[in-house]
C-alpha cells in the first residue's frame, strides 16, 4: 500500500475513534453542547478532506463508503454552516461514521501492516 494512503487511513481511524467518544455521550448531550457539536463538525470536515485526498490518490473505497459524499459533506459544513441541522449531523456521527469504521477495519489493518513493513525496510 502506498505510504500516503496508509497514513491517511490511519488518520481516519483516529478521527473515527474520537467520533466514538462524542457518540458515547449520547444524543441529548450532543444536542445540548455546542462544543461537542463543533468537535463533531471538525471531525466530519477532516474525514471529508481525507476522503478527498484518498479519492485523488485513486484509493478504492470499501463497499458502503463514498469518498465523494464525504467530501460533499465537508464542503457543506464549511460553506453552509448556518444551515446545519444538528439532528442530521448526529445521524452522520452516530450511524454513518460507525458504518465507516466497520467497513474500513480491514483497510486500517492493511495500512498499519504496510507502514510497519516500510519502517522495517528503512531500519
Amino acid at each position: 500500500m502506498d505510504r500516503r494512503i496508509a497514513k491517511e487511513l490511519l488518520h481516519i481511524e483516529a478521527w473515527l475513534d474520537r467520533v466514538d467518544d462524542i457518540v458515547s455521550r449520547g444524543k441529548d448531550a450532543y444536542l445540548r453542547d455546542e462544543l461537542l457539536q463543533e468537535a463533531g463538525d471538525s471531525l466530519m470536515m477532516k474525514l471529508g478532506e481525507a476522503a478527498n485526498r484518498l479519492s485523488r490518490m485513486e484509493a478504492r473505497s470499501p463497499a458502503g463508503i463514498d469518498w465523494a459524499l464525504a467530501t460533499a459533506n465537508r464542503n457543506f459544513i464549511i460553506h453552509q454552516y448556518d444551515a446545519i441541522n444538528r439532528s442530521v449531523t448526529w445521524l452522520t456521527l452516530s450511524v454513518d461514521l460507525g458504518e465507516w469504521k466497520q467497513a474500513l477495519l480491514p483497510s486500517f489493518r492493511a495500512a498499519q501492516s504496510s507502514l510497519q513493513t516500510l519502517s522495517e525496510q528503512t531500519d
